[in-house]
Parts: C-alpha cells; structure tokens; sequence
C-alpha cells in the first residue's frame, strides 16, 4: 500500500511537471495557456475542483516570470505613476477596467459553462481568425513602438479586446497583442504591453480563484503546488525571451496556424 501511495505521488509530481510546462510556454504567447491546460489536464486524468485549483495558482510562477524581466519598468510604474512622458498606471488602468468588471460580472456563468473542451477548441479557432486579421492590418497601420509613447485610448482598446479573453481558449495574450497591433502598435511593443498588463489582471484575477477555492486544499498539496510553480516560473521567463525574438521575425500568423492545427487534431483524435 505504501509502494502504491509513493507511485501515485510521484505519478502527481510528474503531472505538475508537465503542466508547469505547458503553462509557462503558453502564458505569454497568443495560443491559450487556459486551453492548453484544460487539454493536457484531460489527457493526464487530471481534473476536478483541486486540479483547477492548482492550474489558477500555477500561473502566479508565470507573473512572477514578468516581473523578474521587466523589473525595472515596474519600479517606473511605482515611482512615477502618474508622469505622461512615460507608460504610467492610468494606462495599466485603462487596460484592465474592462476585462476585469465584465470577469467579475461574468465569473459564475463562464467557470461553470465555459470550462470544456469543447468550447476551449472554439475558442481556439476563434482566437486565430482574431490574429489572422491583425497580421493582414499590421503593414498598413501607424506604428507604435516604444511603450512610453502608448496613449491611454490605445490601452483602452487593447483592454476591451482583453475581455475577449473570457471564453477559454481564446487567449488574453492572444487577444491584447491583436488589440495594441489593430490600435497601432507595432508587434514588439503589443507584445511588452500585454506582458506587463498581465501581472496585475493576472494577480487579481488568479487571487479571486484561489480565494473562493482555498479550502479544498491541504498541507498535503504544497509539493505539488510548489513544483507547478518553480517549474511555470522557469520556463515563462524563457519564452518570453524568445516569444518576442520570433514575433519580430514571423507576426502573429505561424500562432494563428498552430492553434487551428491543435483544434483539428484533438478534436478528430481525441473527441472523433
């Protein structure tokens, strides 16, 4: 019985492996990390109220990653909140009242409605044709490209597109970076933009999960929190490095393909 307990822990501990993977590569780049989780977790056997639980907190290693890179604009954000020469907290504002009063509204209907495979493939397919049109807008529009020089309209913009994120699947990253690029920033600063903006909607809204959940859990499950966690930290900070090397090189279309491609072979391989 022992020997059993040990594997079934072990067999866990390998699962937050993999889905500290999946979270820390997909978090900050336009394909779903919420889609991404809810998938693997259904191939993995791992679900339930504890498993959700988990897949909310492991995203904290995921903000803790963009805090880490971005540290210093932060501490601009902090010391210089409200300079208009600089990207100041009424941009960060502007960018998440939106999402954030339409998440709160919302939170019941798309937790208990929303959270399938189903509707994350959906929103999978509609996320890319969202990214297929700012790809094909992004030659012809007035370019952006420092963060300091983002107006709070354009913030605004790109937080209403954020609430597109509320459907799994479709991707907050995904929808923000389409948003600042259709408002008229170019894919460098879209992408910066959606970094930052994300750690404080992220905080709130992964705080307000684990607030409502908390007490489905136990001591017995911070190996496994933790393990989520360093892993998702780790591996966010890594591809946010090479998300935006490949955004500047390739635009948002080869994401936009991969999410099709996804959908397509989960939904004839898996749900066929």
């Amino acid at each position: 019985m022992r020997d059993l307990t040990k594997q079934t822990m072990i067999n866990t501990y390998i699962i937050a492996v993999i889905l500290g993977i999946v979270e820390g590569l997909t978090e900050f780049i336009p394909v779903s990390s919420t889609g991404h989780l809810i998938i693997a977790g259904n191939l993995l056997g791992f679900s339930g109220v504890k498993a959700a639980t988990f897949e909310v907190f492991i995203q904290l290693g995921a903000i803790a990653a963009v805090v880490l890179v971005y540290r210093s604009r932060f501490i601009g954000l902090l010391t210089r909140w409200k300079d208009t020469r600089f990207l100041n907290l009424i941009h960060i504002i502007a960018a998440m009242a939106p999402a954030l009063l339409l998440g709160y509204l919302l939170h019941d209907i798309v937790k208990h409605n929303l959270f399938s495979v189903q509707t994350v493939l959906i929103g999978l397919v509609m996320g890319s044709v969202l990214l297929f049109v700012a790809a094909s807008r992004a030659g012809g529009l007035r370019k952006t490209d420092s963060l300091d020089d983002i107006t709070v309209f354009q913030a605004f913009i790109i937080g209403v597109f954020q609430c597109l994120s509320l459907w799994p699947g479709f991707s907050r990253s995904g929808s923000t970076i389409a948003g600042g690029i259709l408002s008229g920033l170019s894919f460098s600063a879209a992408a910066e933009f959606s970094f930052i903006v994300a750690v404080p909607i992220m905080f709130a809204a992964t705080g307000y999960d684990l607030i409502k959940s908390y007490h489905y859990l136990s001591l017995n499950d911070i190996p496994l929190f933790a393990i989520g966690f360093t892993v998702s930290f780790l591996v966010a900070w890594l591809a946010i490095v090479w998300f935006l090397r490949v955004l500047n090189k390739l635009g948002l279309s080869p994401f936009a393909w991969y999410r099709i491609a996804i959908a397509a072979i989960f939904w004839l391989v898996v749900l066929s």
